[in-house]
């Protein structure tokens, strides 16, 4: 009984909204920290709690992330980024995502290399998919990783979304 209580209120997250001149992100929090970052218009497939009660630490972590989705949108590195919390993610995405974090504004990587870096060359594809499933896009920026030939790739935010940021940074694919 006590576990299922524990599950349902780590499920229960807070959703709030960051303003940008690229639209209104959606950030969504759970007692660990950011679980997710969604694009302007893109719709959440959770239920989410919308509490007027939400925590100071919330509110902090929330202000770490506008401020970070500000310079990440502005083609800069973010200097600070709240708890990332990958809870229920697989190690080898949470490895994926980890070294994704290693990638500054401006330079990209593919996904071979990413393989390579995390010490499994040959799981080019599963890296693929750990991009795509990547639910905190911008901060952690699969926008960054390439496919081979330094050709686009596929992006959760779409690829005009990618091109955009890319630009931004001043890389043109």
């Amino acid at each position: 009984m006590a576990t299922a209580q524990k599950t349902k209120i780590k499920d229960q997250l807070i959703e709030l909204s960051i303003p940008t001149a690229d639209g209104n992100f959606t950030a969504h929090y759970s007692g660990q920290g950011l679980v997710a970052l969604g694009f302007p218009a893109q719709k959440s497939n959770r239920v989410l709690s919308t509490n007027p009660k939400t925590s100071v630490q919330i509110l902090r972590w929330h202000r770490a992330t506008a401020n970070a989705l500000k310079q990440s949108l502005a083609g800069r590195t973010a200097k600070e980024l709240p708890p990332l919390d990958w809870s229920g993610r697989t190690d080898f995405q949470q490895s994926v995502w980890r070294e994704m974090l290693k990638i500054t504004a401006g330079k990209t990587r593919s996904y071979g290399e990413i393989a390579e870096q995390i010490g499994k060359p040959k799981a080019v594809r599963a890296v693929g998919g750990a991009c795509g499933a990547n639910p905190i896009p911008v901060l952690v920026p699969c926008h960054r990783i390439l496919a081979a030939n330094k050709k686009l790739g596929g992006f959760s935010g779409g690829l005009d979304w990618k091109r955009r940021l890319l630009g931004r940074e001043g890389i043109v694919v």
